[in-house]
């Protein structure tokens, strides 16, 4: 299915024959008549107008489309399948009912406490039905936003299809979200009712949600109902004509409720991501583009089958936990939800899922498996893993000691690790691993067909093979942002008129000889020091490979000499001290490395660092806490205490904001430490 890799690449797996031959990537180049999988993304870039129309086509319509791609307002807004007549809730439920599907679960869910709920196919189309017609009862409509400030629990899924069905608008939000950042997606999106819980327990603490629920509402006018999950079974705050138990509204609602037929390109979600300056964007996605997105990347590139059960830990609010909701179901499969932390209550709870509920198909975050790395793995050898078949991971760049522990500890070195990226404006990915591909470590085995994904220089012209660039769209993708919320200013500004004519992603990338990719991170947080570039994550891997560091942030701070001088934020492993002589073997890691001028002005430790919910490192905001300048937009940070932690730490260390164009260093003989 693909060149024949050089012996010398540096593969570390290579896909089984019975592996690629029953892949549902093999069927799909069979079904196009394609030989491999270089030849389809060719032709995928050269007419994305029929590689999109073939995915399509495998999505079910009420009405099929007259045309499949119209650029008339340009690229960047780009229709998709216009004319033609479709539902999520079409595809991800009403087409399997009556069928073998309907009776099998769908759901599992665990909570903290050890509870386990599950729903087959019918029972979750039962409670969509009942819920979409509860809605409709209250006078929702189609186009009206609905917010989705939810736990991780069945009833989040059965609530975003709900919405799905009677066409309006689901803005899913992360559960640990405080009661501004709730406020500030209600009112840009203008949302009219949010379904939320009355609370949801983390780490074995009680947290309340529906009075952070009532706070943002206060802020919000045009909101008109809540509606209310009972979760956790806690007293609320009450308030008459808006407030509404989700048991009692769906109590006599009809089990039949139609799904009703929307134009393909009608809005299905708007998921918010956040931005260096200035408020959250709001990216638009449709009920033909995320669907058909999701049958390509998760059913077709990392096949996902009907018989798979996926665990991929992830809040409703990032956009994995919507791509697990509709790829799981599109494909007839079951999802495992998992209430609370992969570590608690017992330190290998997410080894003892896997192995408990027979996972076959495992998503990971880079940081989750350094986690576990530092706490000692959490038991992982005590667990049987051997259902699992699937390892899929994204949301940051893998240091090669973790991806390596990935592959041993938890894949067994049999299991392959499908490295994805992308992103929320793009409604998924841009580069992954496949199951017809030998794969490197820490790397992408090719692009997703249909992105027209390249690797340019400041110009935007195409770079060679290792050469290091911006990583770019250069075609329409069925799944990118429809634009942002009522702002295409904004839209064009931040993705389209820096290399015009092309979509500019913000990661650095680079292709080897072998047609294999990999990102370096992201391209405002490179470093440029005495006039050589770099990403963090190359210094991070030097310093994690010392096996004294569990993980890092890796930063630039002004130097009047060398541009930049390199900063190490550095959580270290159980059991060590940042002393100077541990200090020094970093710094020496990194010199090894890199070379001299890469030498570390600044090493401090933490005990943790500032993330999103879906564990990507901010590094922004530790660059931002260094420089003394305003962070951002911080809502999607789940972790505001790292940042207390953070300024107390520099100021410890002498390192106060500058008032000019350099930092001063951190004394070598008078570090900072910490005792883990």
């Amino acid at each position: 299915m693909s060149a024949t890799p050089r012996a010398d690449a540096g593969f570390a797996w290579y896909p089984p024959d019975a592996l690629v031959t029953s892949s549902n990537a093999k069927a799909f180049l069979d079904e196009l008549g394609i030989p491999d999988y270089d030849t389809l993304i060719r032709r995928a870039d050269a007419d994305p107008a029929w590689f999109w129309g073939e995915v399509a086509r495998r999505l079910a319509f009420y009405r099929p489309w007259d045309e499949t791609l119209d650029v008339s307002r340009g690229v960047p807004f780009a229709r998709w399948c216009v004319g033609g007549k479709t539902n999520l809730v079409l595809n991800a439920l009403d087409r399997h009912r009556g069928g073998p599907l309907w009776a099998r679960e769908v759901i599992v869910a665990e909570n903290e406490a050890g509870a386990v709920t599950r729903w087959t196919y019918a029972m979750l189309d039962d409670r969509v039905c009942r819920l979409a017609a509860g809605l409709h009862a209250l006078g929702l409509r189609a186009g009206d936003v609905v917010g989705l400030f939810l736990p991780t629990i069945p009833e989040a899924v059965a609530a975003y299809l709900a919405c799905a069905k009677i066409g309006a608008i689901a803005l899913p939000m992360f559960s640990g979200f405080g009661a501004s950042a709730v406020a500030d997606r209600l009112v840009d999106s203008q949302a009219v009712a949010l379904i939320t819980a009355d609370g949801t327990s983390r780490r074995g603490s009680l947290v309340p949600m529906k009075s952070v629920a009532d706070e943002a509402a206060a802020a919000a006018p045009s909101l008109r109902h809540m509606i209310v999950v009972r979760n956790v079974g806690v007293d609320v705050a009450w308030r008459e004509g808006r407030d509404h138990w989700l048991d009692t509204l769906i109590a006599d609602q009809d089990p039949g409720f139609a799904t009703l037929p929307l134009d393909a390109d009608a809005p299905l979600m708007l998921m918010y991501t956040s931005g260096t300056t200035g408020r959250p964007k709001g990216t638009v996605h449709t009920h033909v583009g995320f669907p058909a997105k999701m049958l390509l990347d998760v059913g077709i590139v990392m096949d996902l089958k009907s018989t798979d059960r996926l665990l991929w830990m992830s809040d409703m609010g990032w956009l994995v936990g919507p791509m697990v909701a509709v790829a799981v179901t599109m494909q007839g499969a079951s999802v495992l939800l998992a209430e609370g932390s992969p570590d608690y209550p017992d330190a290998g709870r997410m080894w003892r899922l896997i192995q408990d509920f027979h996972v076959s198909f495992l998503g990971i975050a880079p940081t989750t498996a350094r986690g576990f790395i530092r706490n000692g793995g959490g038991g992982i050898e005590r667990y049987d893993l051997s259902s699992l078949r699937i390892c899929a991971s994204t949301g940051e760049v893998w240091t090669p000691e973790a991806w390596e522990w990935t592959f041993d500890k938890v894949c067994g070195r049999r299991v392959p690790i499908l490295n994805y990226s992308g992103g929320t404006e793009v409604g998924g990915g841009i580069l992954s691993g496949t199951v017809l591909h030998p794969i490197k470590p820490c790397g992408f085995a090719r692009p997703v067909p249909g992105m027209g994904a390249a690797v340019v220089d400041s110009a935007g012209h195409p770079v060679p093979p290792g050469t290091v660039g911006e990583l770019v769209l250069t075609k329409p993708s069925i799944g990118l942002t429809r634009g942002l919320w009522h702002d295409d200013a904004r839209y064009l500004e931040s993705y389209w008129e820096a290399l015009p004519g092309l979509w500019r992603h913000g990661d650095w990338a680079v292709v080897d000889a072998d047609g294999h990719w990999a990102i370096l991170g992201r391209s405002d947080d490179t470093l440029k020091v005495a006039g050589k570039r770099t990403g963090p994550s190359e210094i991070e891997a030097l310093l994690a490979a010392t096996g004294l560091v569990a993980e890092s942030a890796v930063i630039g701070l002004p130097d009047p000499v060398k541009g930049e001088a390199v900063c190490c934020v550095v959580i270290p492993m159980p059991g060590i001290t940042l002393d100077a002589a541990v200090r020094e073997r970093l710094v020496a890691a990194v010199v090894a490395g890199l070379g001299i001028p890469f030498r570390p002005r600044v090493v401090i430790a933490v005990d943790d660092l500032p993330r999103t919910r879906n564990m990507k490192v901010m590094r922004r905001v530790v660059r931002t806490a260094f420089l003394g300048a305003p962070p951002g937009d911080l809502s999607s940070l789940v972790n505001p205490e790292s940042v207390a932690e953070l300024h107390g730490k520099i100021a410890a260390a002498g390192l106060s904001p500058p008032s000019g164009d350099a930092m001063p260093p951190a004394s070598p003989t008078n570090p900072p430490s910490r005792k883990s």
